[in-house]
């Protein structure tokens, strides 16, 4: 049986939200160093990840990422102390959200068909999402 899942956006301001996409990148690009890399692994274009990059740079007054210099090795970006921080404060506050959507939606994915196919498809229960 599947568990009840929120995805969700936070808007910080006119200018700023953070939410799944931007939160998975920045875990990519913590990986694997390389914001081509990252953009490839979430089958995005490599314009569309530097614009959210740049999104949330340009919206903080601290950069969540920094660009790292060609040479022998390339180049490359890696999340700065800042970028970690909001990584880990909204995966705790998603991990905070979906016990709390399990345990609150308990009783009615308890009467939910499992198995079959639903003849329209249902709205996924979304607080926001870009």
């Amino acid at each position: 049986m599947a568990a009840a899942l929120i995805r969700f956006r936070v808007d910080l301001g006119p200018e700023l939200a953070i939410g799944p996409g931007k939160i998975e990148l920045l875990e990519q690009v913590g990986t694997s160093g390389s914001l081509s890399q990252a953009a490839r692994a979430l089958g995005m274009s490599y314009r569309r990840a530097w614009q959210l990059l740049d999104s949330l740079n340009a919206a903080l007054l601290e950069p969540v990422t920094e660009a790292r210099k060609g040479g022998s090795h390339g180049g490359g970006s890696q999340l700065t102390e800042f970028g970690r921080e909001v990584i880990r404060i909204y995966r705790a506050f998603d991990g905070e959200t979906q016990r709390r959507a399990e345990r609150v939606f308990r009783p009615i994915r308890a009467r939910a068909r499992h198995g079959r196919r639903r003849a329209a498809a249902a709205p996924v229960l979304r607080l926001s999402e870009r």
